[in-house]
């Protein structure tokens, strides 16, 4: 069996072809432009550029094989009611328009799905999703952690447990970025800058419950910044400061639901300081950069998981 993957999230356009058969996975990914200067897209710009790359991408994975036998894709942000934003209708289309012209089954499923799926399969650890545990998703556009349950011919089902009650951590990210005057999405130039930063603060999380706040380290990197901070050391303050909520989240989730396994996926978990502190702490799995970031594989795999055409 071949599974076509599509996603077209707010800032990557993504294509992967899985073959359960060969256990190989082709993958192929674009950003966004993003104009110099700007904190972002609007959603009709970001349907315009879809519309430009997705055939390049979907030619990419497909050039030289077989032609898809199913074909999975993203089709909302996040799995719950109401969760809705127009970039993800041009990977619908596509998904539709070539699966009704092959006549081949067309599976559905949410970003945040695909994050899951494409975590577990990159981390090498594709079996949790046949079992209970708890996932992070943390991007630009969420902050949350949903308990993961194995569902009959579903693959797996979510529910939210925990989130961030203000800004994401991907918005931080940028936003910090953005004081620092480093280019959108700016999570990798962070990362660099902050493997040569020292901490000049210890950050504190800030919890209700289980969720986090997180626009106090906004606040707090403009006020290094205005201090004259280095860079490298604002950089750093701001990654803690994430690891911070992000580790309180899990101990708080960890105390509620007893010790499950613990996968991270989402483009801030990419972060090597982050997958350096949370892994060495609670033991989590994290994938590699290709695999936490916006992709495609996630959604292939979590088709052919559906349709039960996994070896």
């Amino acid at each position: 069996m071949r599974i076509l993957g599509i996603d077209t999230s707010n800032y990557t356009t993504s294509a992967a072809f899985w073959q359960p058969a060969l256990s190989q996975m082709d993958t192929a990914s674009k950003l966004l432009p993003v104009p110099k200067g700007n904190m972002g897209l609007r959603q009709s710009e970001a349907v315009f550029h879809h519309t430009q790359a997705l055939d390049q991408m979907i030619d990419s994975v497909c050039k030289g094989n077989h032609p898809p036998s199913a074909i999975g894709v993203s089709v909302t942000p996040r799995t719950a009611q109401g969760s809705y934003m127009p970039c993800f209708t041009v990977g619908k289309m596509t998904a539709y328009s070539i699966g009704n012209a092959l006549h081949v089954p067309i599976v559905e499923c949410s970003h945040q799905e695909g994050h899951i799926a494409a975590a577990a399969f990159g981390s090498g650890h594709t079996e949790l999703l046949t079992e209970k545990f708890i996932a992070f998703h943390v991007s630009g556009g969420t902050t949350e952690a949903v308990l993961v349950e194995p569902k009959a011919n579903y693959g797996f089902e979510v529910s939210l447990i925990a989130t961030s009650l203000d800004l994401k951590a991907g918005q931080a990210v940028d936003r910090v970025g953005g004081m620092l005057a480093l280019s959108f999405p700016a999570g990798k130039e962070l990362d660099k800058l902050a493997q040569n930063g020292s901490l000049p603060r210890k950050p504190k999380a800030t919890l209700k419950g289980a969720d986090c706040s997180l626009s106090g380290i906004e606040n707090q990197c403009r006020q290094l910044l205005e201090r004259g901070a280095a860079k490298e050391d604002i950089a750093r303050y701001c990654i803690e400061a994430i690891g911070a909520a992000i580790s309180a989240m899990t101990e708080a989730l960890l105390a509620e639901y007893g010790k499950l396994p613990l996968l991270y996926a989402g483009g801030v978990m990419s972060n090597s300081i982050l997958q350096k502190q949370l892994s060495e702490r609670f033991g989590g799995f994290f994938a590699p950069p290709a695999f936490s970031s916006d992709n495609a594989a996630g959604v292939a795999y979590l088709a052919a998981l559906r349709l039960e055409l996994l070896p």
